[in-house]
């Protein structure tokens, strides 16, 4: 867990990566007169990064951005740092220094972006000591303290949350998620528990209960707690996180090629929510928040649930089951009826929930929805731009909840052929209601099917799983923290 990002010292870096919005703002002395000469004539065939190779090191110009966007600026940064990243590791380099006269924002978004490119996942191959990246130390200039320890926080745990759901099912199991959340929570320092499979019977969480049926492995409902003494908040925020590590659909089974496949995935949102706890508490950000993962695998057993079956759930109410592969939507519900324990502030769940929600927006967002105060969304939507995790708000209106009307029970767990993103939410939302029918807590529903996994290489969001979500909620609860 050692630190990829420091503040330049005294120290002279042979190899630099200097921001400028023009090179006639390039400090004197950085760069002689030819390389000057030949960094404008570069940049005038319309490039935006110039490489130098010196004898003694390498250098890279970058020219900002004159977007007046400030996010765009930050994105398109990002994207120029993953091209100067693989130049870095194809060359050996080890420690990279970042300058230039530019925000300072704007060069953490740069160093970000180089971190976030030089993420590997090498676990399973054989020669992985040949493959590993050279960069070890992204060096930056004229930032704050507070601003190294929390870009290292949010660049480890995407980092983290992308490791989790590249992970296959013959090691991430349910138990084994749960055993690594312990680990981290020892240390890190947040609070875990974990329930097995008897306390989960106990508690009649139903949906968790009908999924895992299938399964040879046992379910696990982990909880996660950061709660630091200075925390702004009386109240929990609490996150829910799809924690299914395999789908095949269950009986209800999935076509292949190109959709079993790569169902690995489908626990990215509890990977967020894992990343996201253990970015606040590595940033020690004085927040209090809660992580809820229930997990399990989902698979076709002759002891497997099928449709047509009804579902006794936590919060009491029964489910007609149409479709085993909507399944996310089983555990999740039990997890959203947990939280009302808790009290909470808000509740946010993340969820590989929908192909409805891909093929509406494709890999450009996450989709949101819910029926918390439209500020919540609309910071969230702020978040979403700053870290280029972008949101986009559906309605939530009563009226698709008429599709998960059923004939023998309280709900079923489909609505109709359309809007398939909206009515998996609204199913959701009758598990956030207390036992009169009204709301119990704020909620918000964030589908991250489309943006969660990558099956191209990406710029600086890699190949396989992007761990979207963490950086979005990070920013989201630093702001939260700013406010008060």
């Amino acid at each position: 867990m050692s630190n990829l990002f420091h503040k330049t010292g005294t120290d002279n870096y042979p190899n630099q990566i200097i921001l400028c919005e023009s090179v006639d703002a390039i400090p004197d002395g950085v760069l002689s007169d030819a390389e000057k000469s030949f960094v404008a004539d570069q940049l005038g065939e319309k490039k935006s990064t110039v490489h130098l190779n010196r004898l003694t090191g390498q250098v890279f110009v970058y020219q900002v951005s004159a977007d007046s966007r400030a996010y765009m600026n930050k994105e398109k940064a990002r994207i120029a740092a993953a091209q100067v990243c693989n130049s870095l590791n194809g060359l050996g380099v080890e420690e990279v220094a970042i300058y230039g006269s530019v925000d300072a924002y704007l060069r953490l978004a740069f160093a970000e972006g180089v971190g976030m490119t030089n993420y590997q996942f090498l676990k399973y191959f054989s020669d992985q000591d040949k493959r590993k990246n050279s960069l070890k130390s992204i060096a930056i200039d004229g930032v704050e303290d507070n601003d190294i320890v929390e870009l290292n926080a949010v660049v480890w745990a995407n980092g983290l949350a992308r490791t989790f759901v590249n992970e296959p099912l013959s090691y991430l199991t349910a138990e084994q998620y749960a055993h690594d959340i312990m680990d981290l929570g020892d240390d890190l320092g947040f609070k875990v528990e974990v329930f097995n499979k008897a306390k989960i019977q106990s508690m009649k969480m139903g949906g968790l209960l009908a999924v895992n049926m299938g399964s040879p492995n046992p379910p696990t409902f982990s909880t996660m707690e950061w709660k630091p003494e200075n925390a702004v908040n009386a109240e929990p925020y609490i996150l829910v996180g799809k924690g299914v590590v395999y789908d095949t659909g269950g009986l209800s089974l999935k076509p292949t090629p190109n959709s079993m496949d790569y169902m690995k995935s489908d626990m990215g949102g509890s990977a967020a929510v894992v990343g996201t706890i253990c970015a606040l508490t590595k940033a020690k950000l004085p927040i209090w928040v809660i992580g809820l993962v229930p997990a399990t695998e989902n698979r076709p057993d002759g002891n497997a649930y099928a449709p047509g079956d009804v579902i006794h759930m936590h919060n009491g109410m029964t489910v007609e089951v149409l479709n085993t592969d909507a399944e996310g939507r089983m555990i999740l519900a039990d997890a959203l009826s947990y939280a009302r324990k808790f009290n909470p502030k808000l509740v946010i769940d993340l969820a590989t929930l929908t192909g409805a929600a891909a093929r509406a927006i494709g890999d450009q967002a996450m989709i949101s929805m819910g029926n918390a105060d439209q500020t919540y969304q609309d910071e969230l939507i702020q978040s979403g731009y700053e870290t280029y995790e972008r949101v986009v708000q559906f309605p939530f209106w009563d009226e698709y909840a008429d599709q998960m009307k059923s004939h023998i029970a309280d709900i079923k767990n489909i609505g109709g052929p359309e809007a398939g993103m909206i009515t998996a939410g609204k199913f959701l939302e009758y598990f956030t209601k207390d036992d009169d029918g009204n709301s119990a807590y704020p909620y918000i529903h964030l589908d991250i099917a489309g943006p969660a996994y990558n099956h191209t290489n990406k710029n600086y969001r890699g190949i396989e799983g992007t761990g979207v979500g963490v950086r979005m909620l990070f920013d989201f609860f630093k702001r939260t923290v700013e406010k008060g």
